[in-house]
């Protein structure tokens, strides 16, 4: 993995695992309030930031944040919304986006995840009215560039 490419190669390989899941529609990068506000967004929607970067010896730790979301639903005539299945099924898809980054390994794929991700749900968020989950993990990326 050239440095040149790390921060791509990282944020295209959480982008092309959201969108193989059968819950996920659209996958966004950014500032949320100009994507979560459009009425356009085609939902669910993954959404993700890199927080910060560590720069080691060898090594640049990215904290990244991904926000897996839905709209919520209040057309019913009860005044029932979706939310407890919306929180059901993007916490699947959160579980298997890390499952899937958990397999990597920095022999193979240049990069993993290091630590323990933190999970933490919200609704009503955005003018969209969304709910669902944000979760952020560290990952570590082998950085090879030539000094000489």
């Amino acid at each position: 993995m050239a440095t040149a490419t790390i921060f791509y190669d990282v944020v295209d390989k959480i982008k092309e695992i959201l969108l193989q899941d059968d819950n996920m529609n659209t996958v966004t990068y950014g500032d949320i309030t100009k994507v979560a506000t459009q009425k356009t967004t085609i939902y669910p929607l993954g959404h993700m930031v890199v927080n910060s970067a560590v720069v080691k010896n060898n090594i640049f730790t990215f904290n990244i944040t991904v926000a897996c979301m839905d709209i919520i639903d209040q057309s019913n005539i009860d005044k029932i919304d979706n939310e407890m299945d919306i929180f059901n099924t993007q916490f699947a898809v959160i579980s298997r986006l890390l499952l899937k980054l958990r397999r990597y390994n920095m022999r193979n794929e240049g990069f993993l995840i290091v630590g323990e991700p933190t999970t933490e749900s919200f609704t009503h968020r955005f003018e969209d009215d969304v709910a669902g989950w944000d979760v952020t993990f560290d990952v570590d990326v082998i950085q090879d560039m030539n000094v000489c």
